[in-house]
């Protein structure tokens, strides 16, 4: 996706644990701190729902702080959507099995060794929890202006090509995407420079829109 956007007006941010200054603040402080300006697009690699994924299995946040997190994160998307941001959120599924497929390939090859590490295995055996917690967050966050795209993902083509067309639609909708016309002072200048006649310019670009 990135390779096709310029990057100018695309940011990844790779959402780890908490550093101490955002410990003592609302835990969506970090997340204010990083959504995008008008017309850029953010993606955020993992994101807000650790509240209520990693930190509620870990117990790195208390019950009723989980909890009260499904409403306000649904407050803060509802927030973002009817400031004009548009909130796609892309949930990638594998099985047991796959993951299983896929530590092996990784410790068994060298230059992919990097991505696994003991947390991996031991987050494995928490996986029901992790089953009823995902379906606690599709359930109560999953809203009309900003549903959850559950994407199975034992094959990586397959999902990154759904994925791809789910963010392009909904970023796309209502978005015209003709190519912009050329000003009359462009058009006289590259008359006078570059030798083309001004009525072809015009009729390239009637012919692209």
């Amino acid at each position: 996706m990135s390779s096709a956007l310029d990057a100018r007006g695309f940011k990844v941010w790779p959402i780890s644990a908490p550093r101490q200054y955002y410990l003592e603040r609302h835990y969506l402080a970090r997340f204010f701190e990083r959504l995008p300006p008008r017309g850029a697009i953010s993606v955020f690699d993992r994101s807000w729902y650790g509240r209520v994924l990693v930190e509620r299995i870990e117990g790195l946040a208390g019950k009723r702080d989980w909890k009260r997190a499904f409403q306000e994160i649904n407050e803060f998307e509802r927030a973002l959507h009817e400031h004009g941001t548009r909130v796609i959120k892309v949930f990638l599924h594998i099985t047991p099995d796959e993951q299983l497929r896929r530590f092996r390939a990784r410790v068994l090859d060298p230059t992919k060794r990097w991505k696994l590490s003991y947390e991996d295995f031991r987050n494995r055996k928490k996986w029901s929890a992790y089953e009823e917690a995902t379906d606690d967050m599709f359930r109560k966050t999953s809203t009309s202006h900003a549903p959850w795209h559950a994407i199975p993902a034992n094959s990586k083509k397959y999902a990154r090509i759904a994925a791809l067309k789910i963010i392009a639609k909904r970023l796309s909708s209502g978005v015209d995407l003709a190519p912009a016309e050329l000003d009359e002072e462009v058009i006289r200048e590259a008359r006078a420079l570059l030798d083309i006649d001004p009525e072809h310019l015009k009729v390239i670009g009637r012919r692209i829109d």
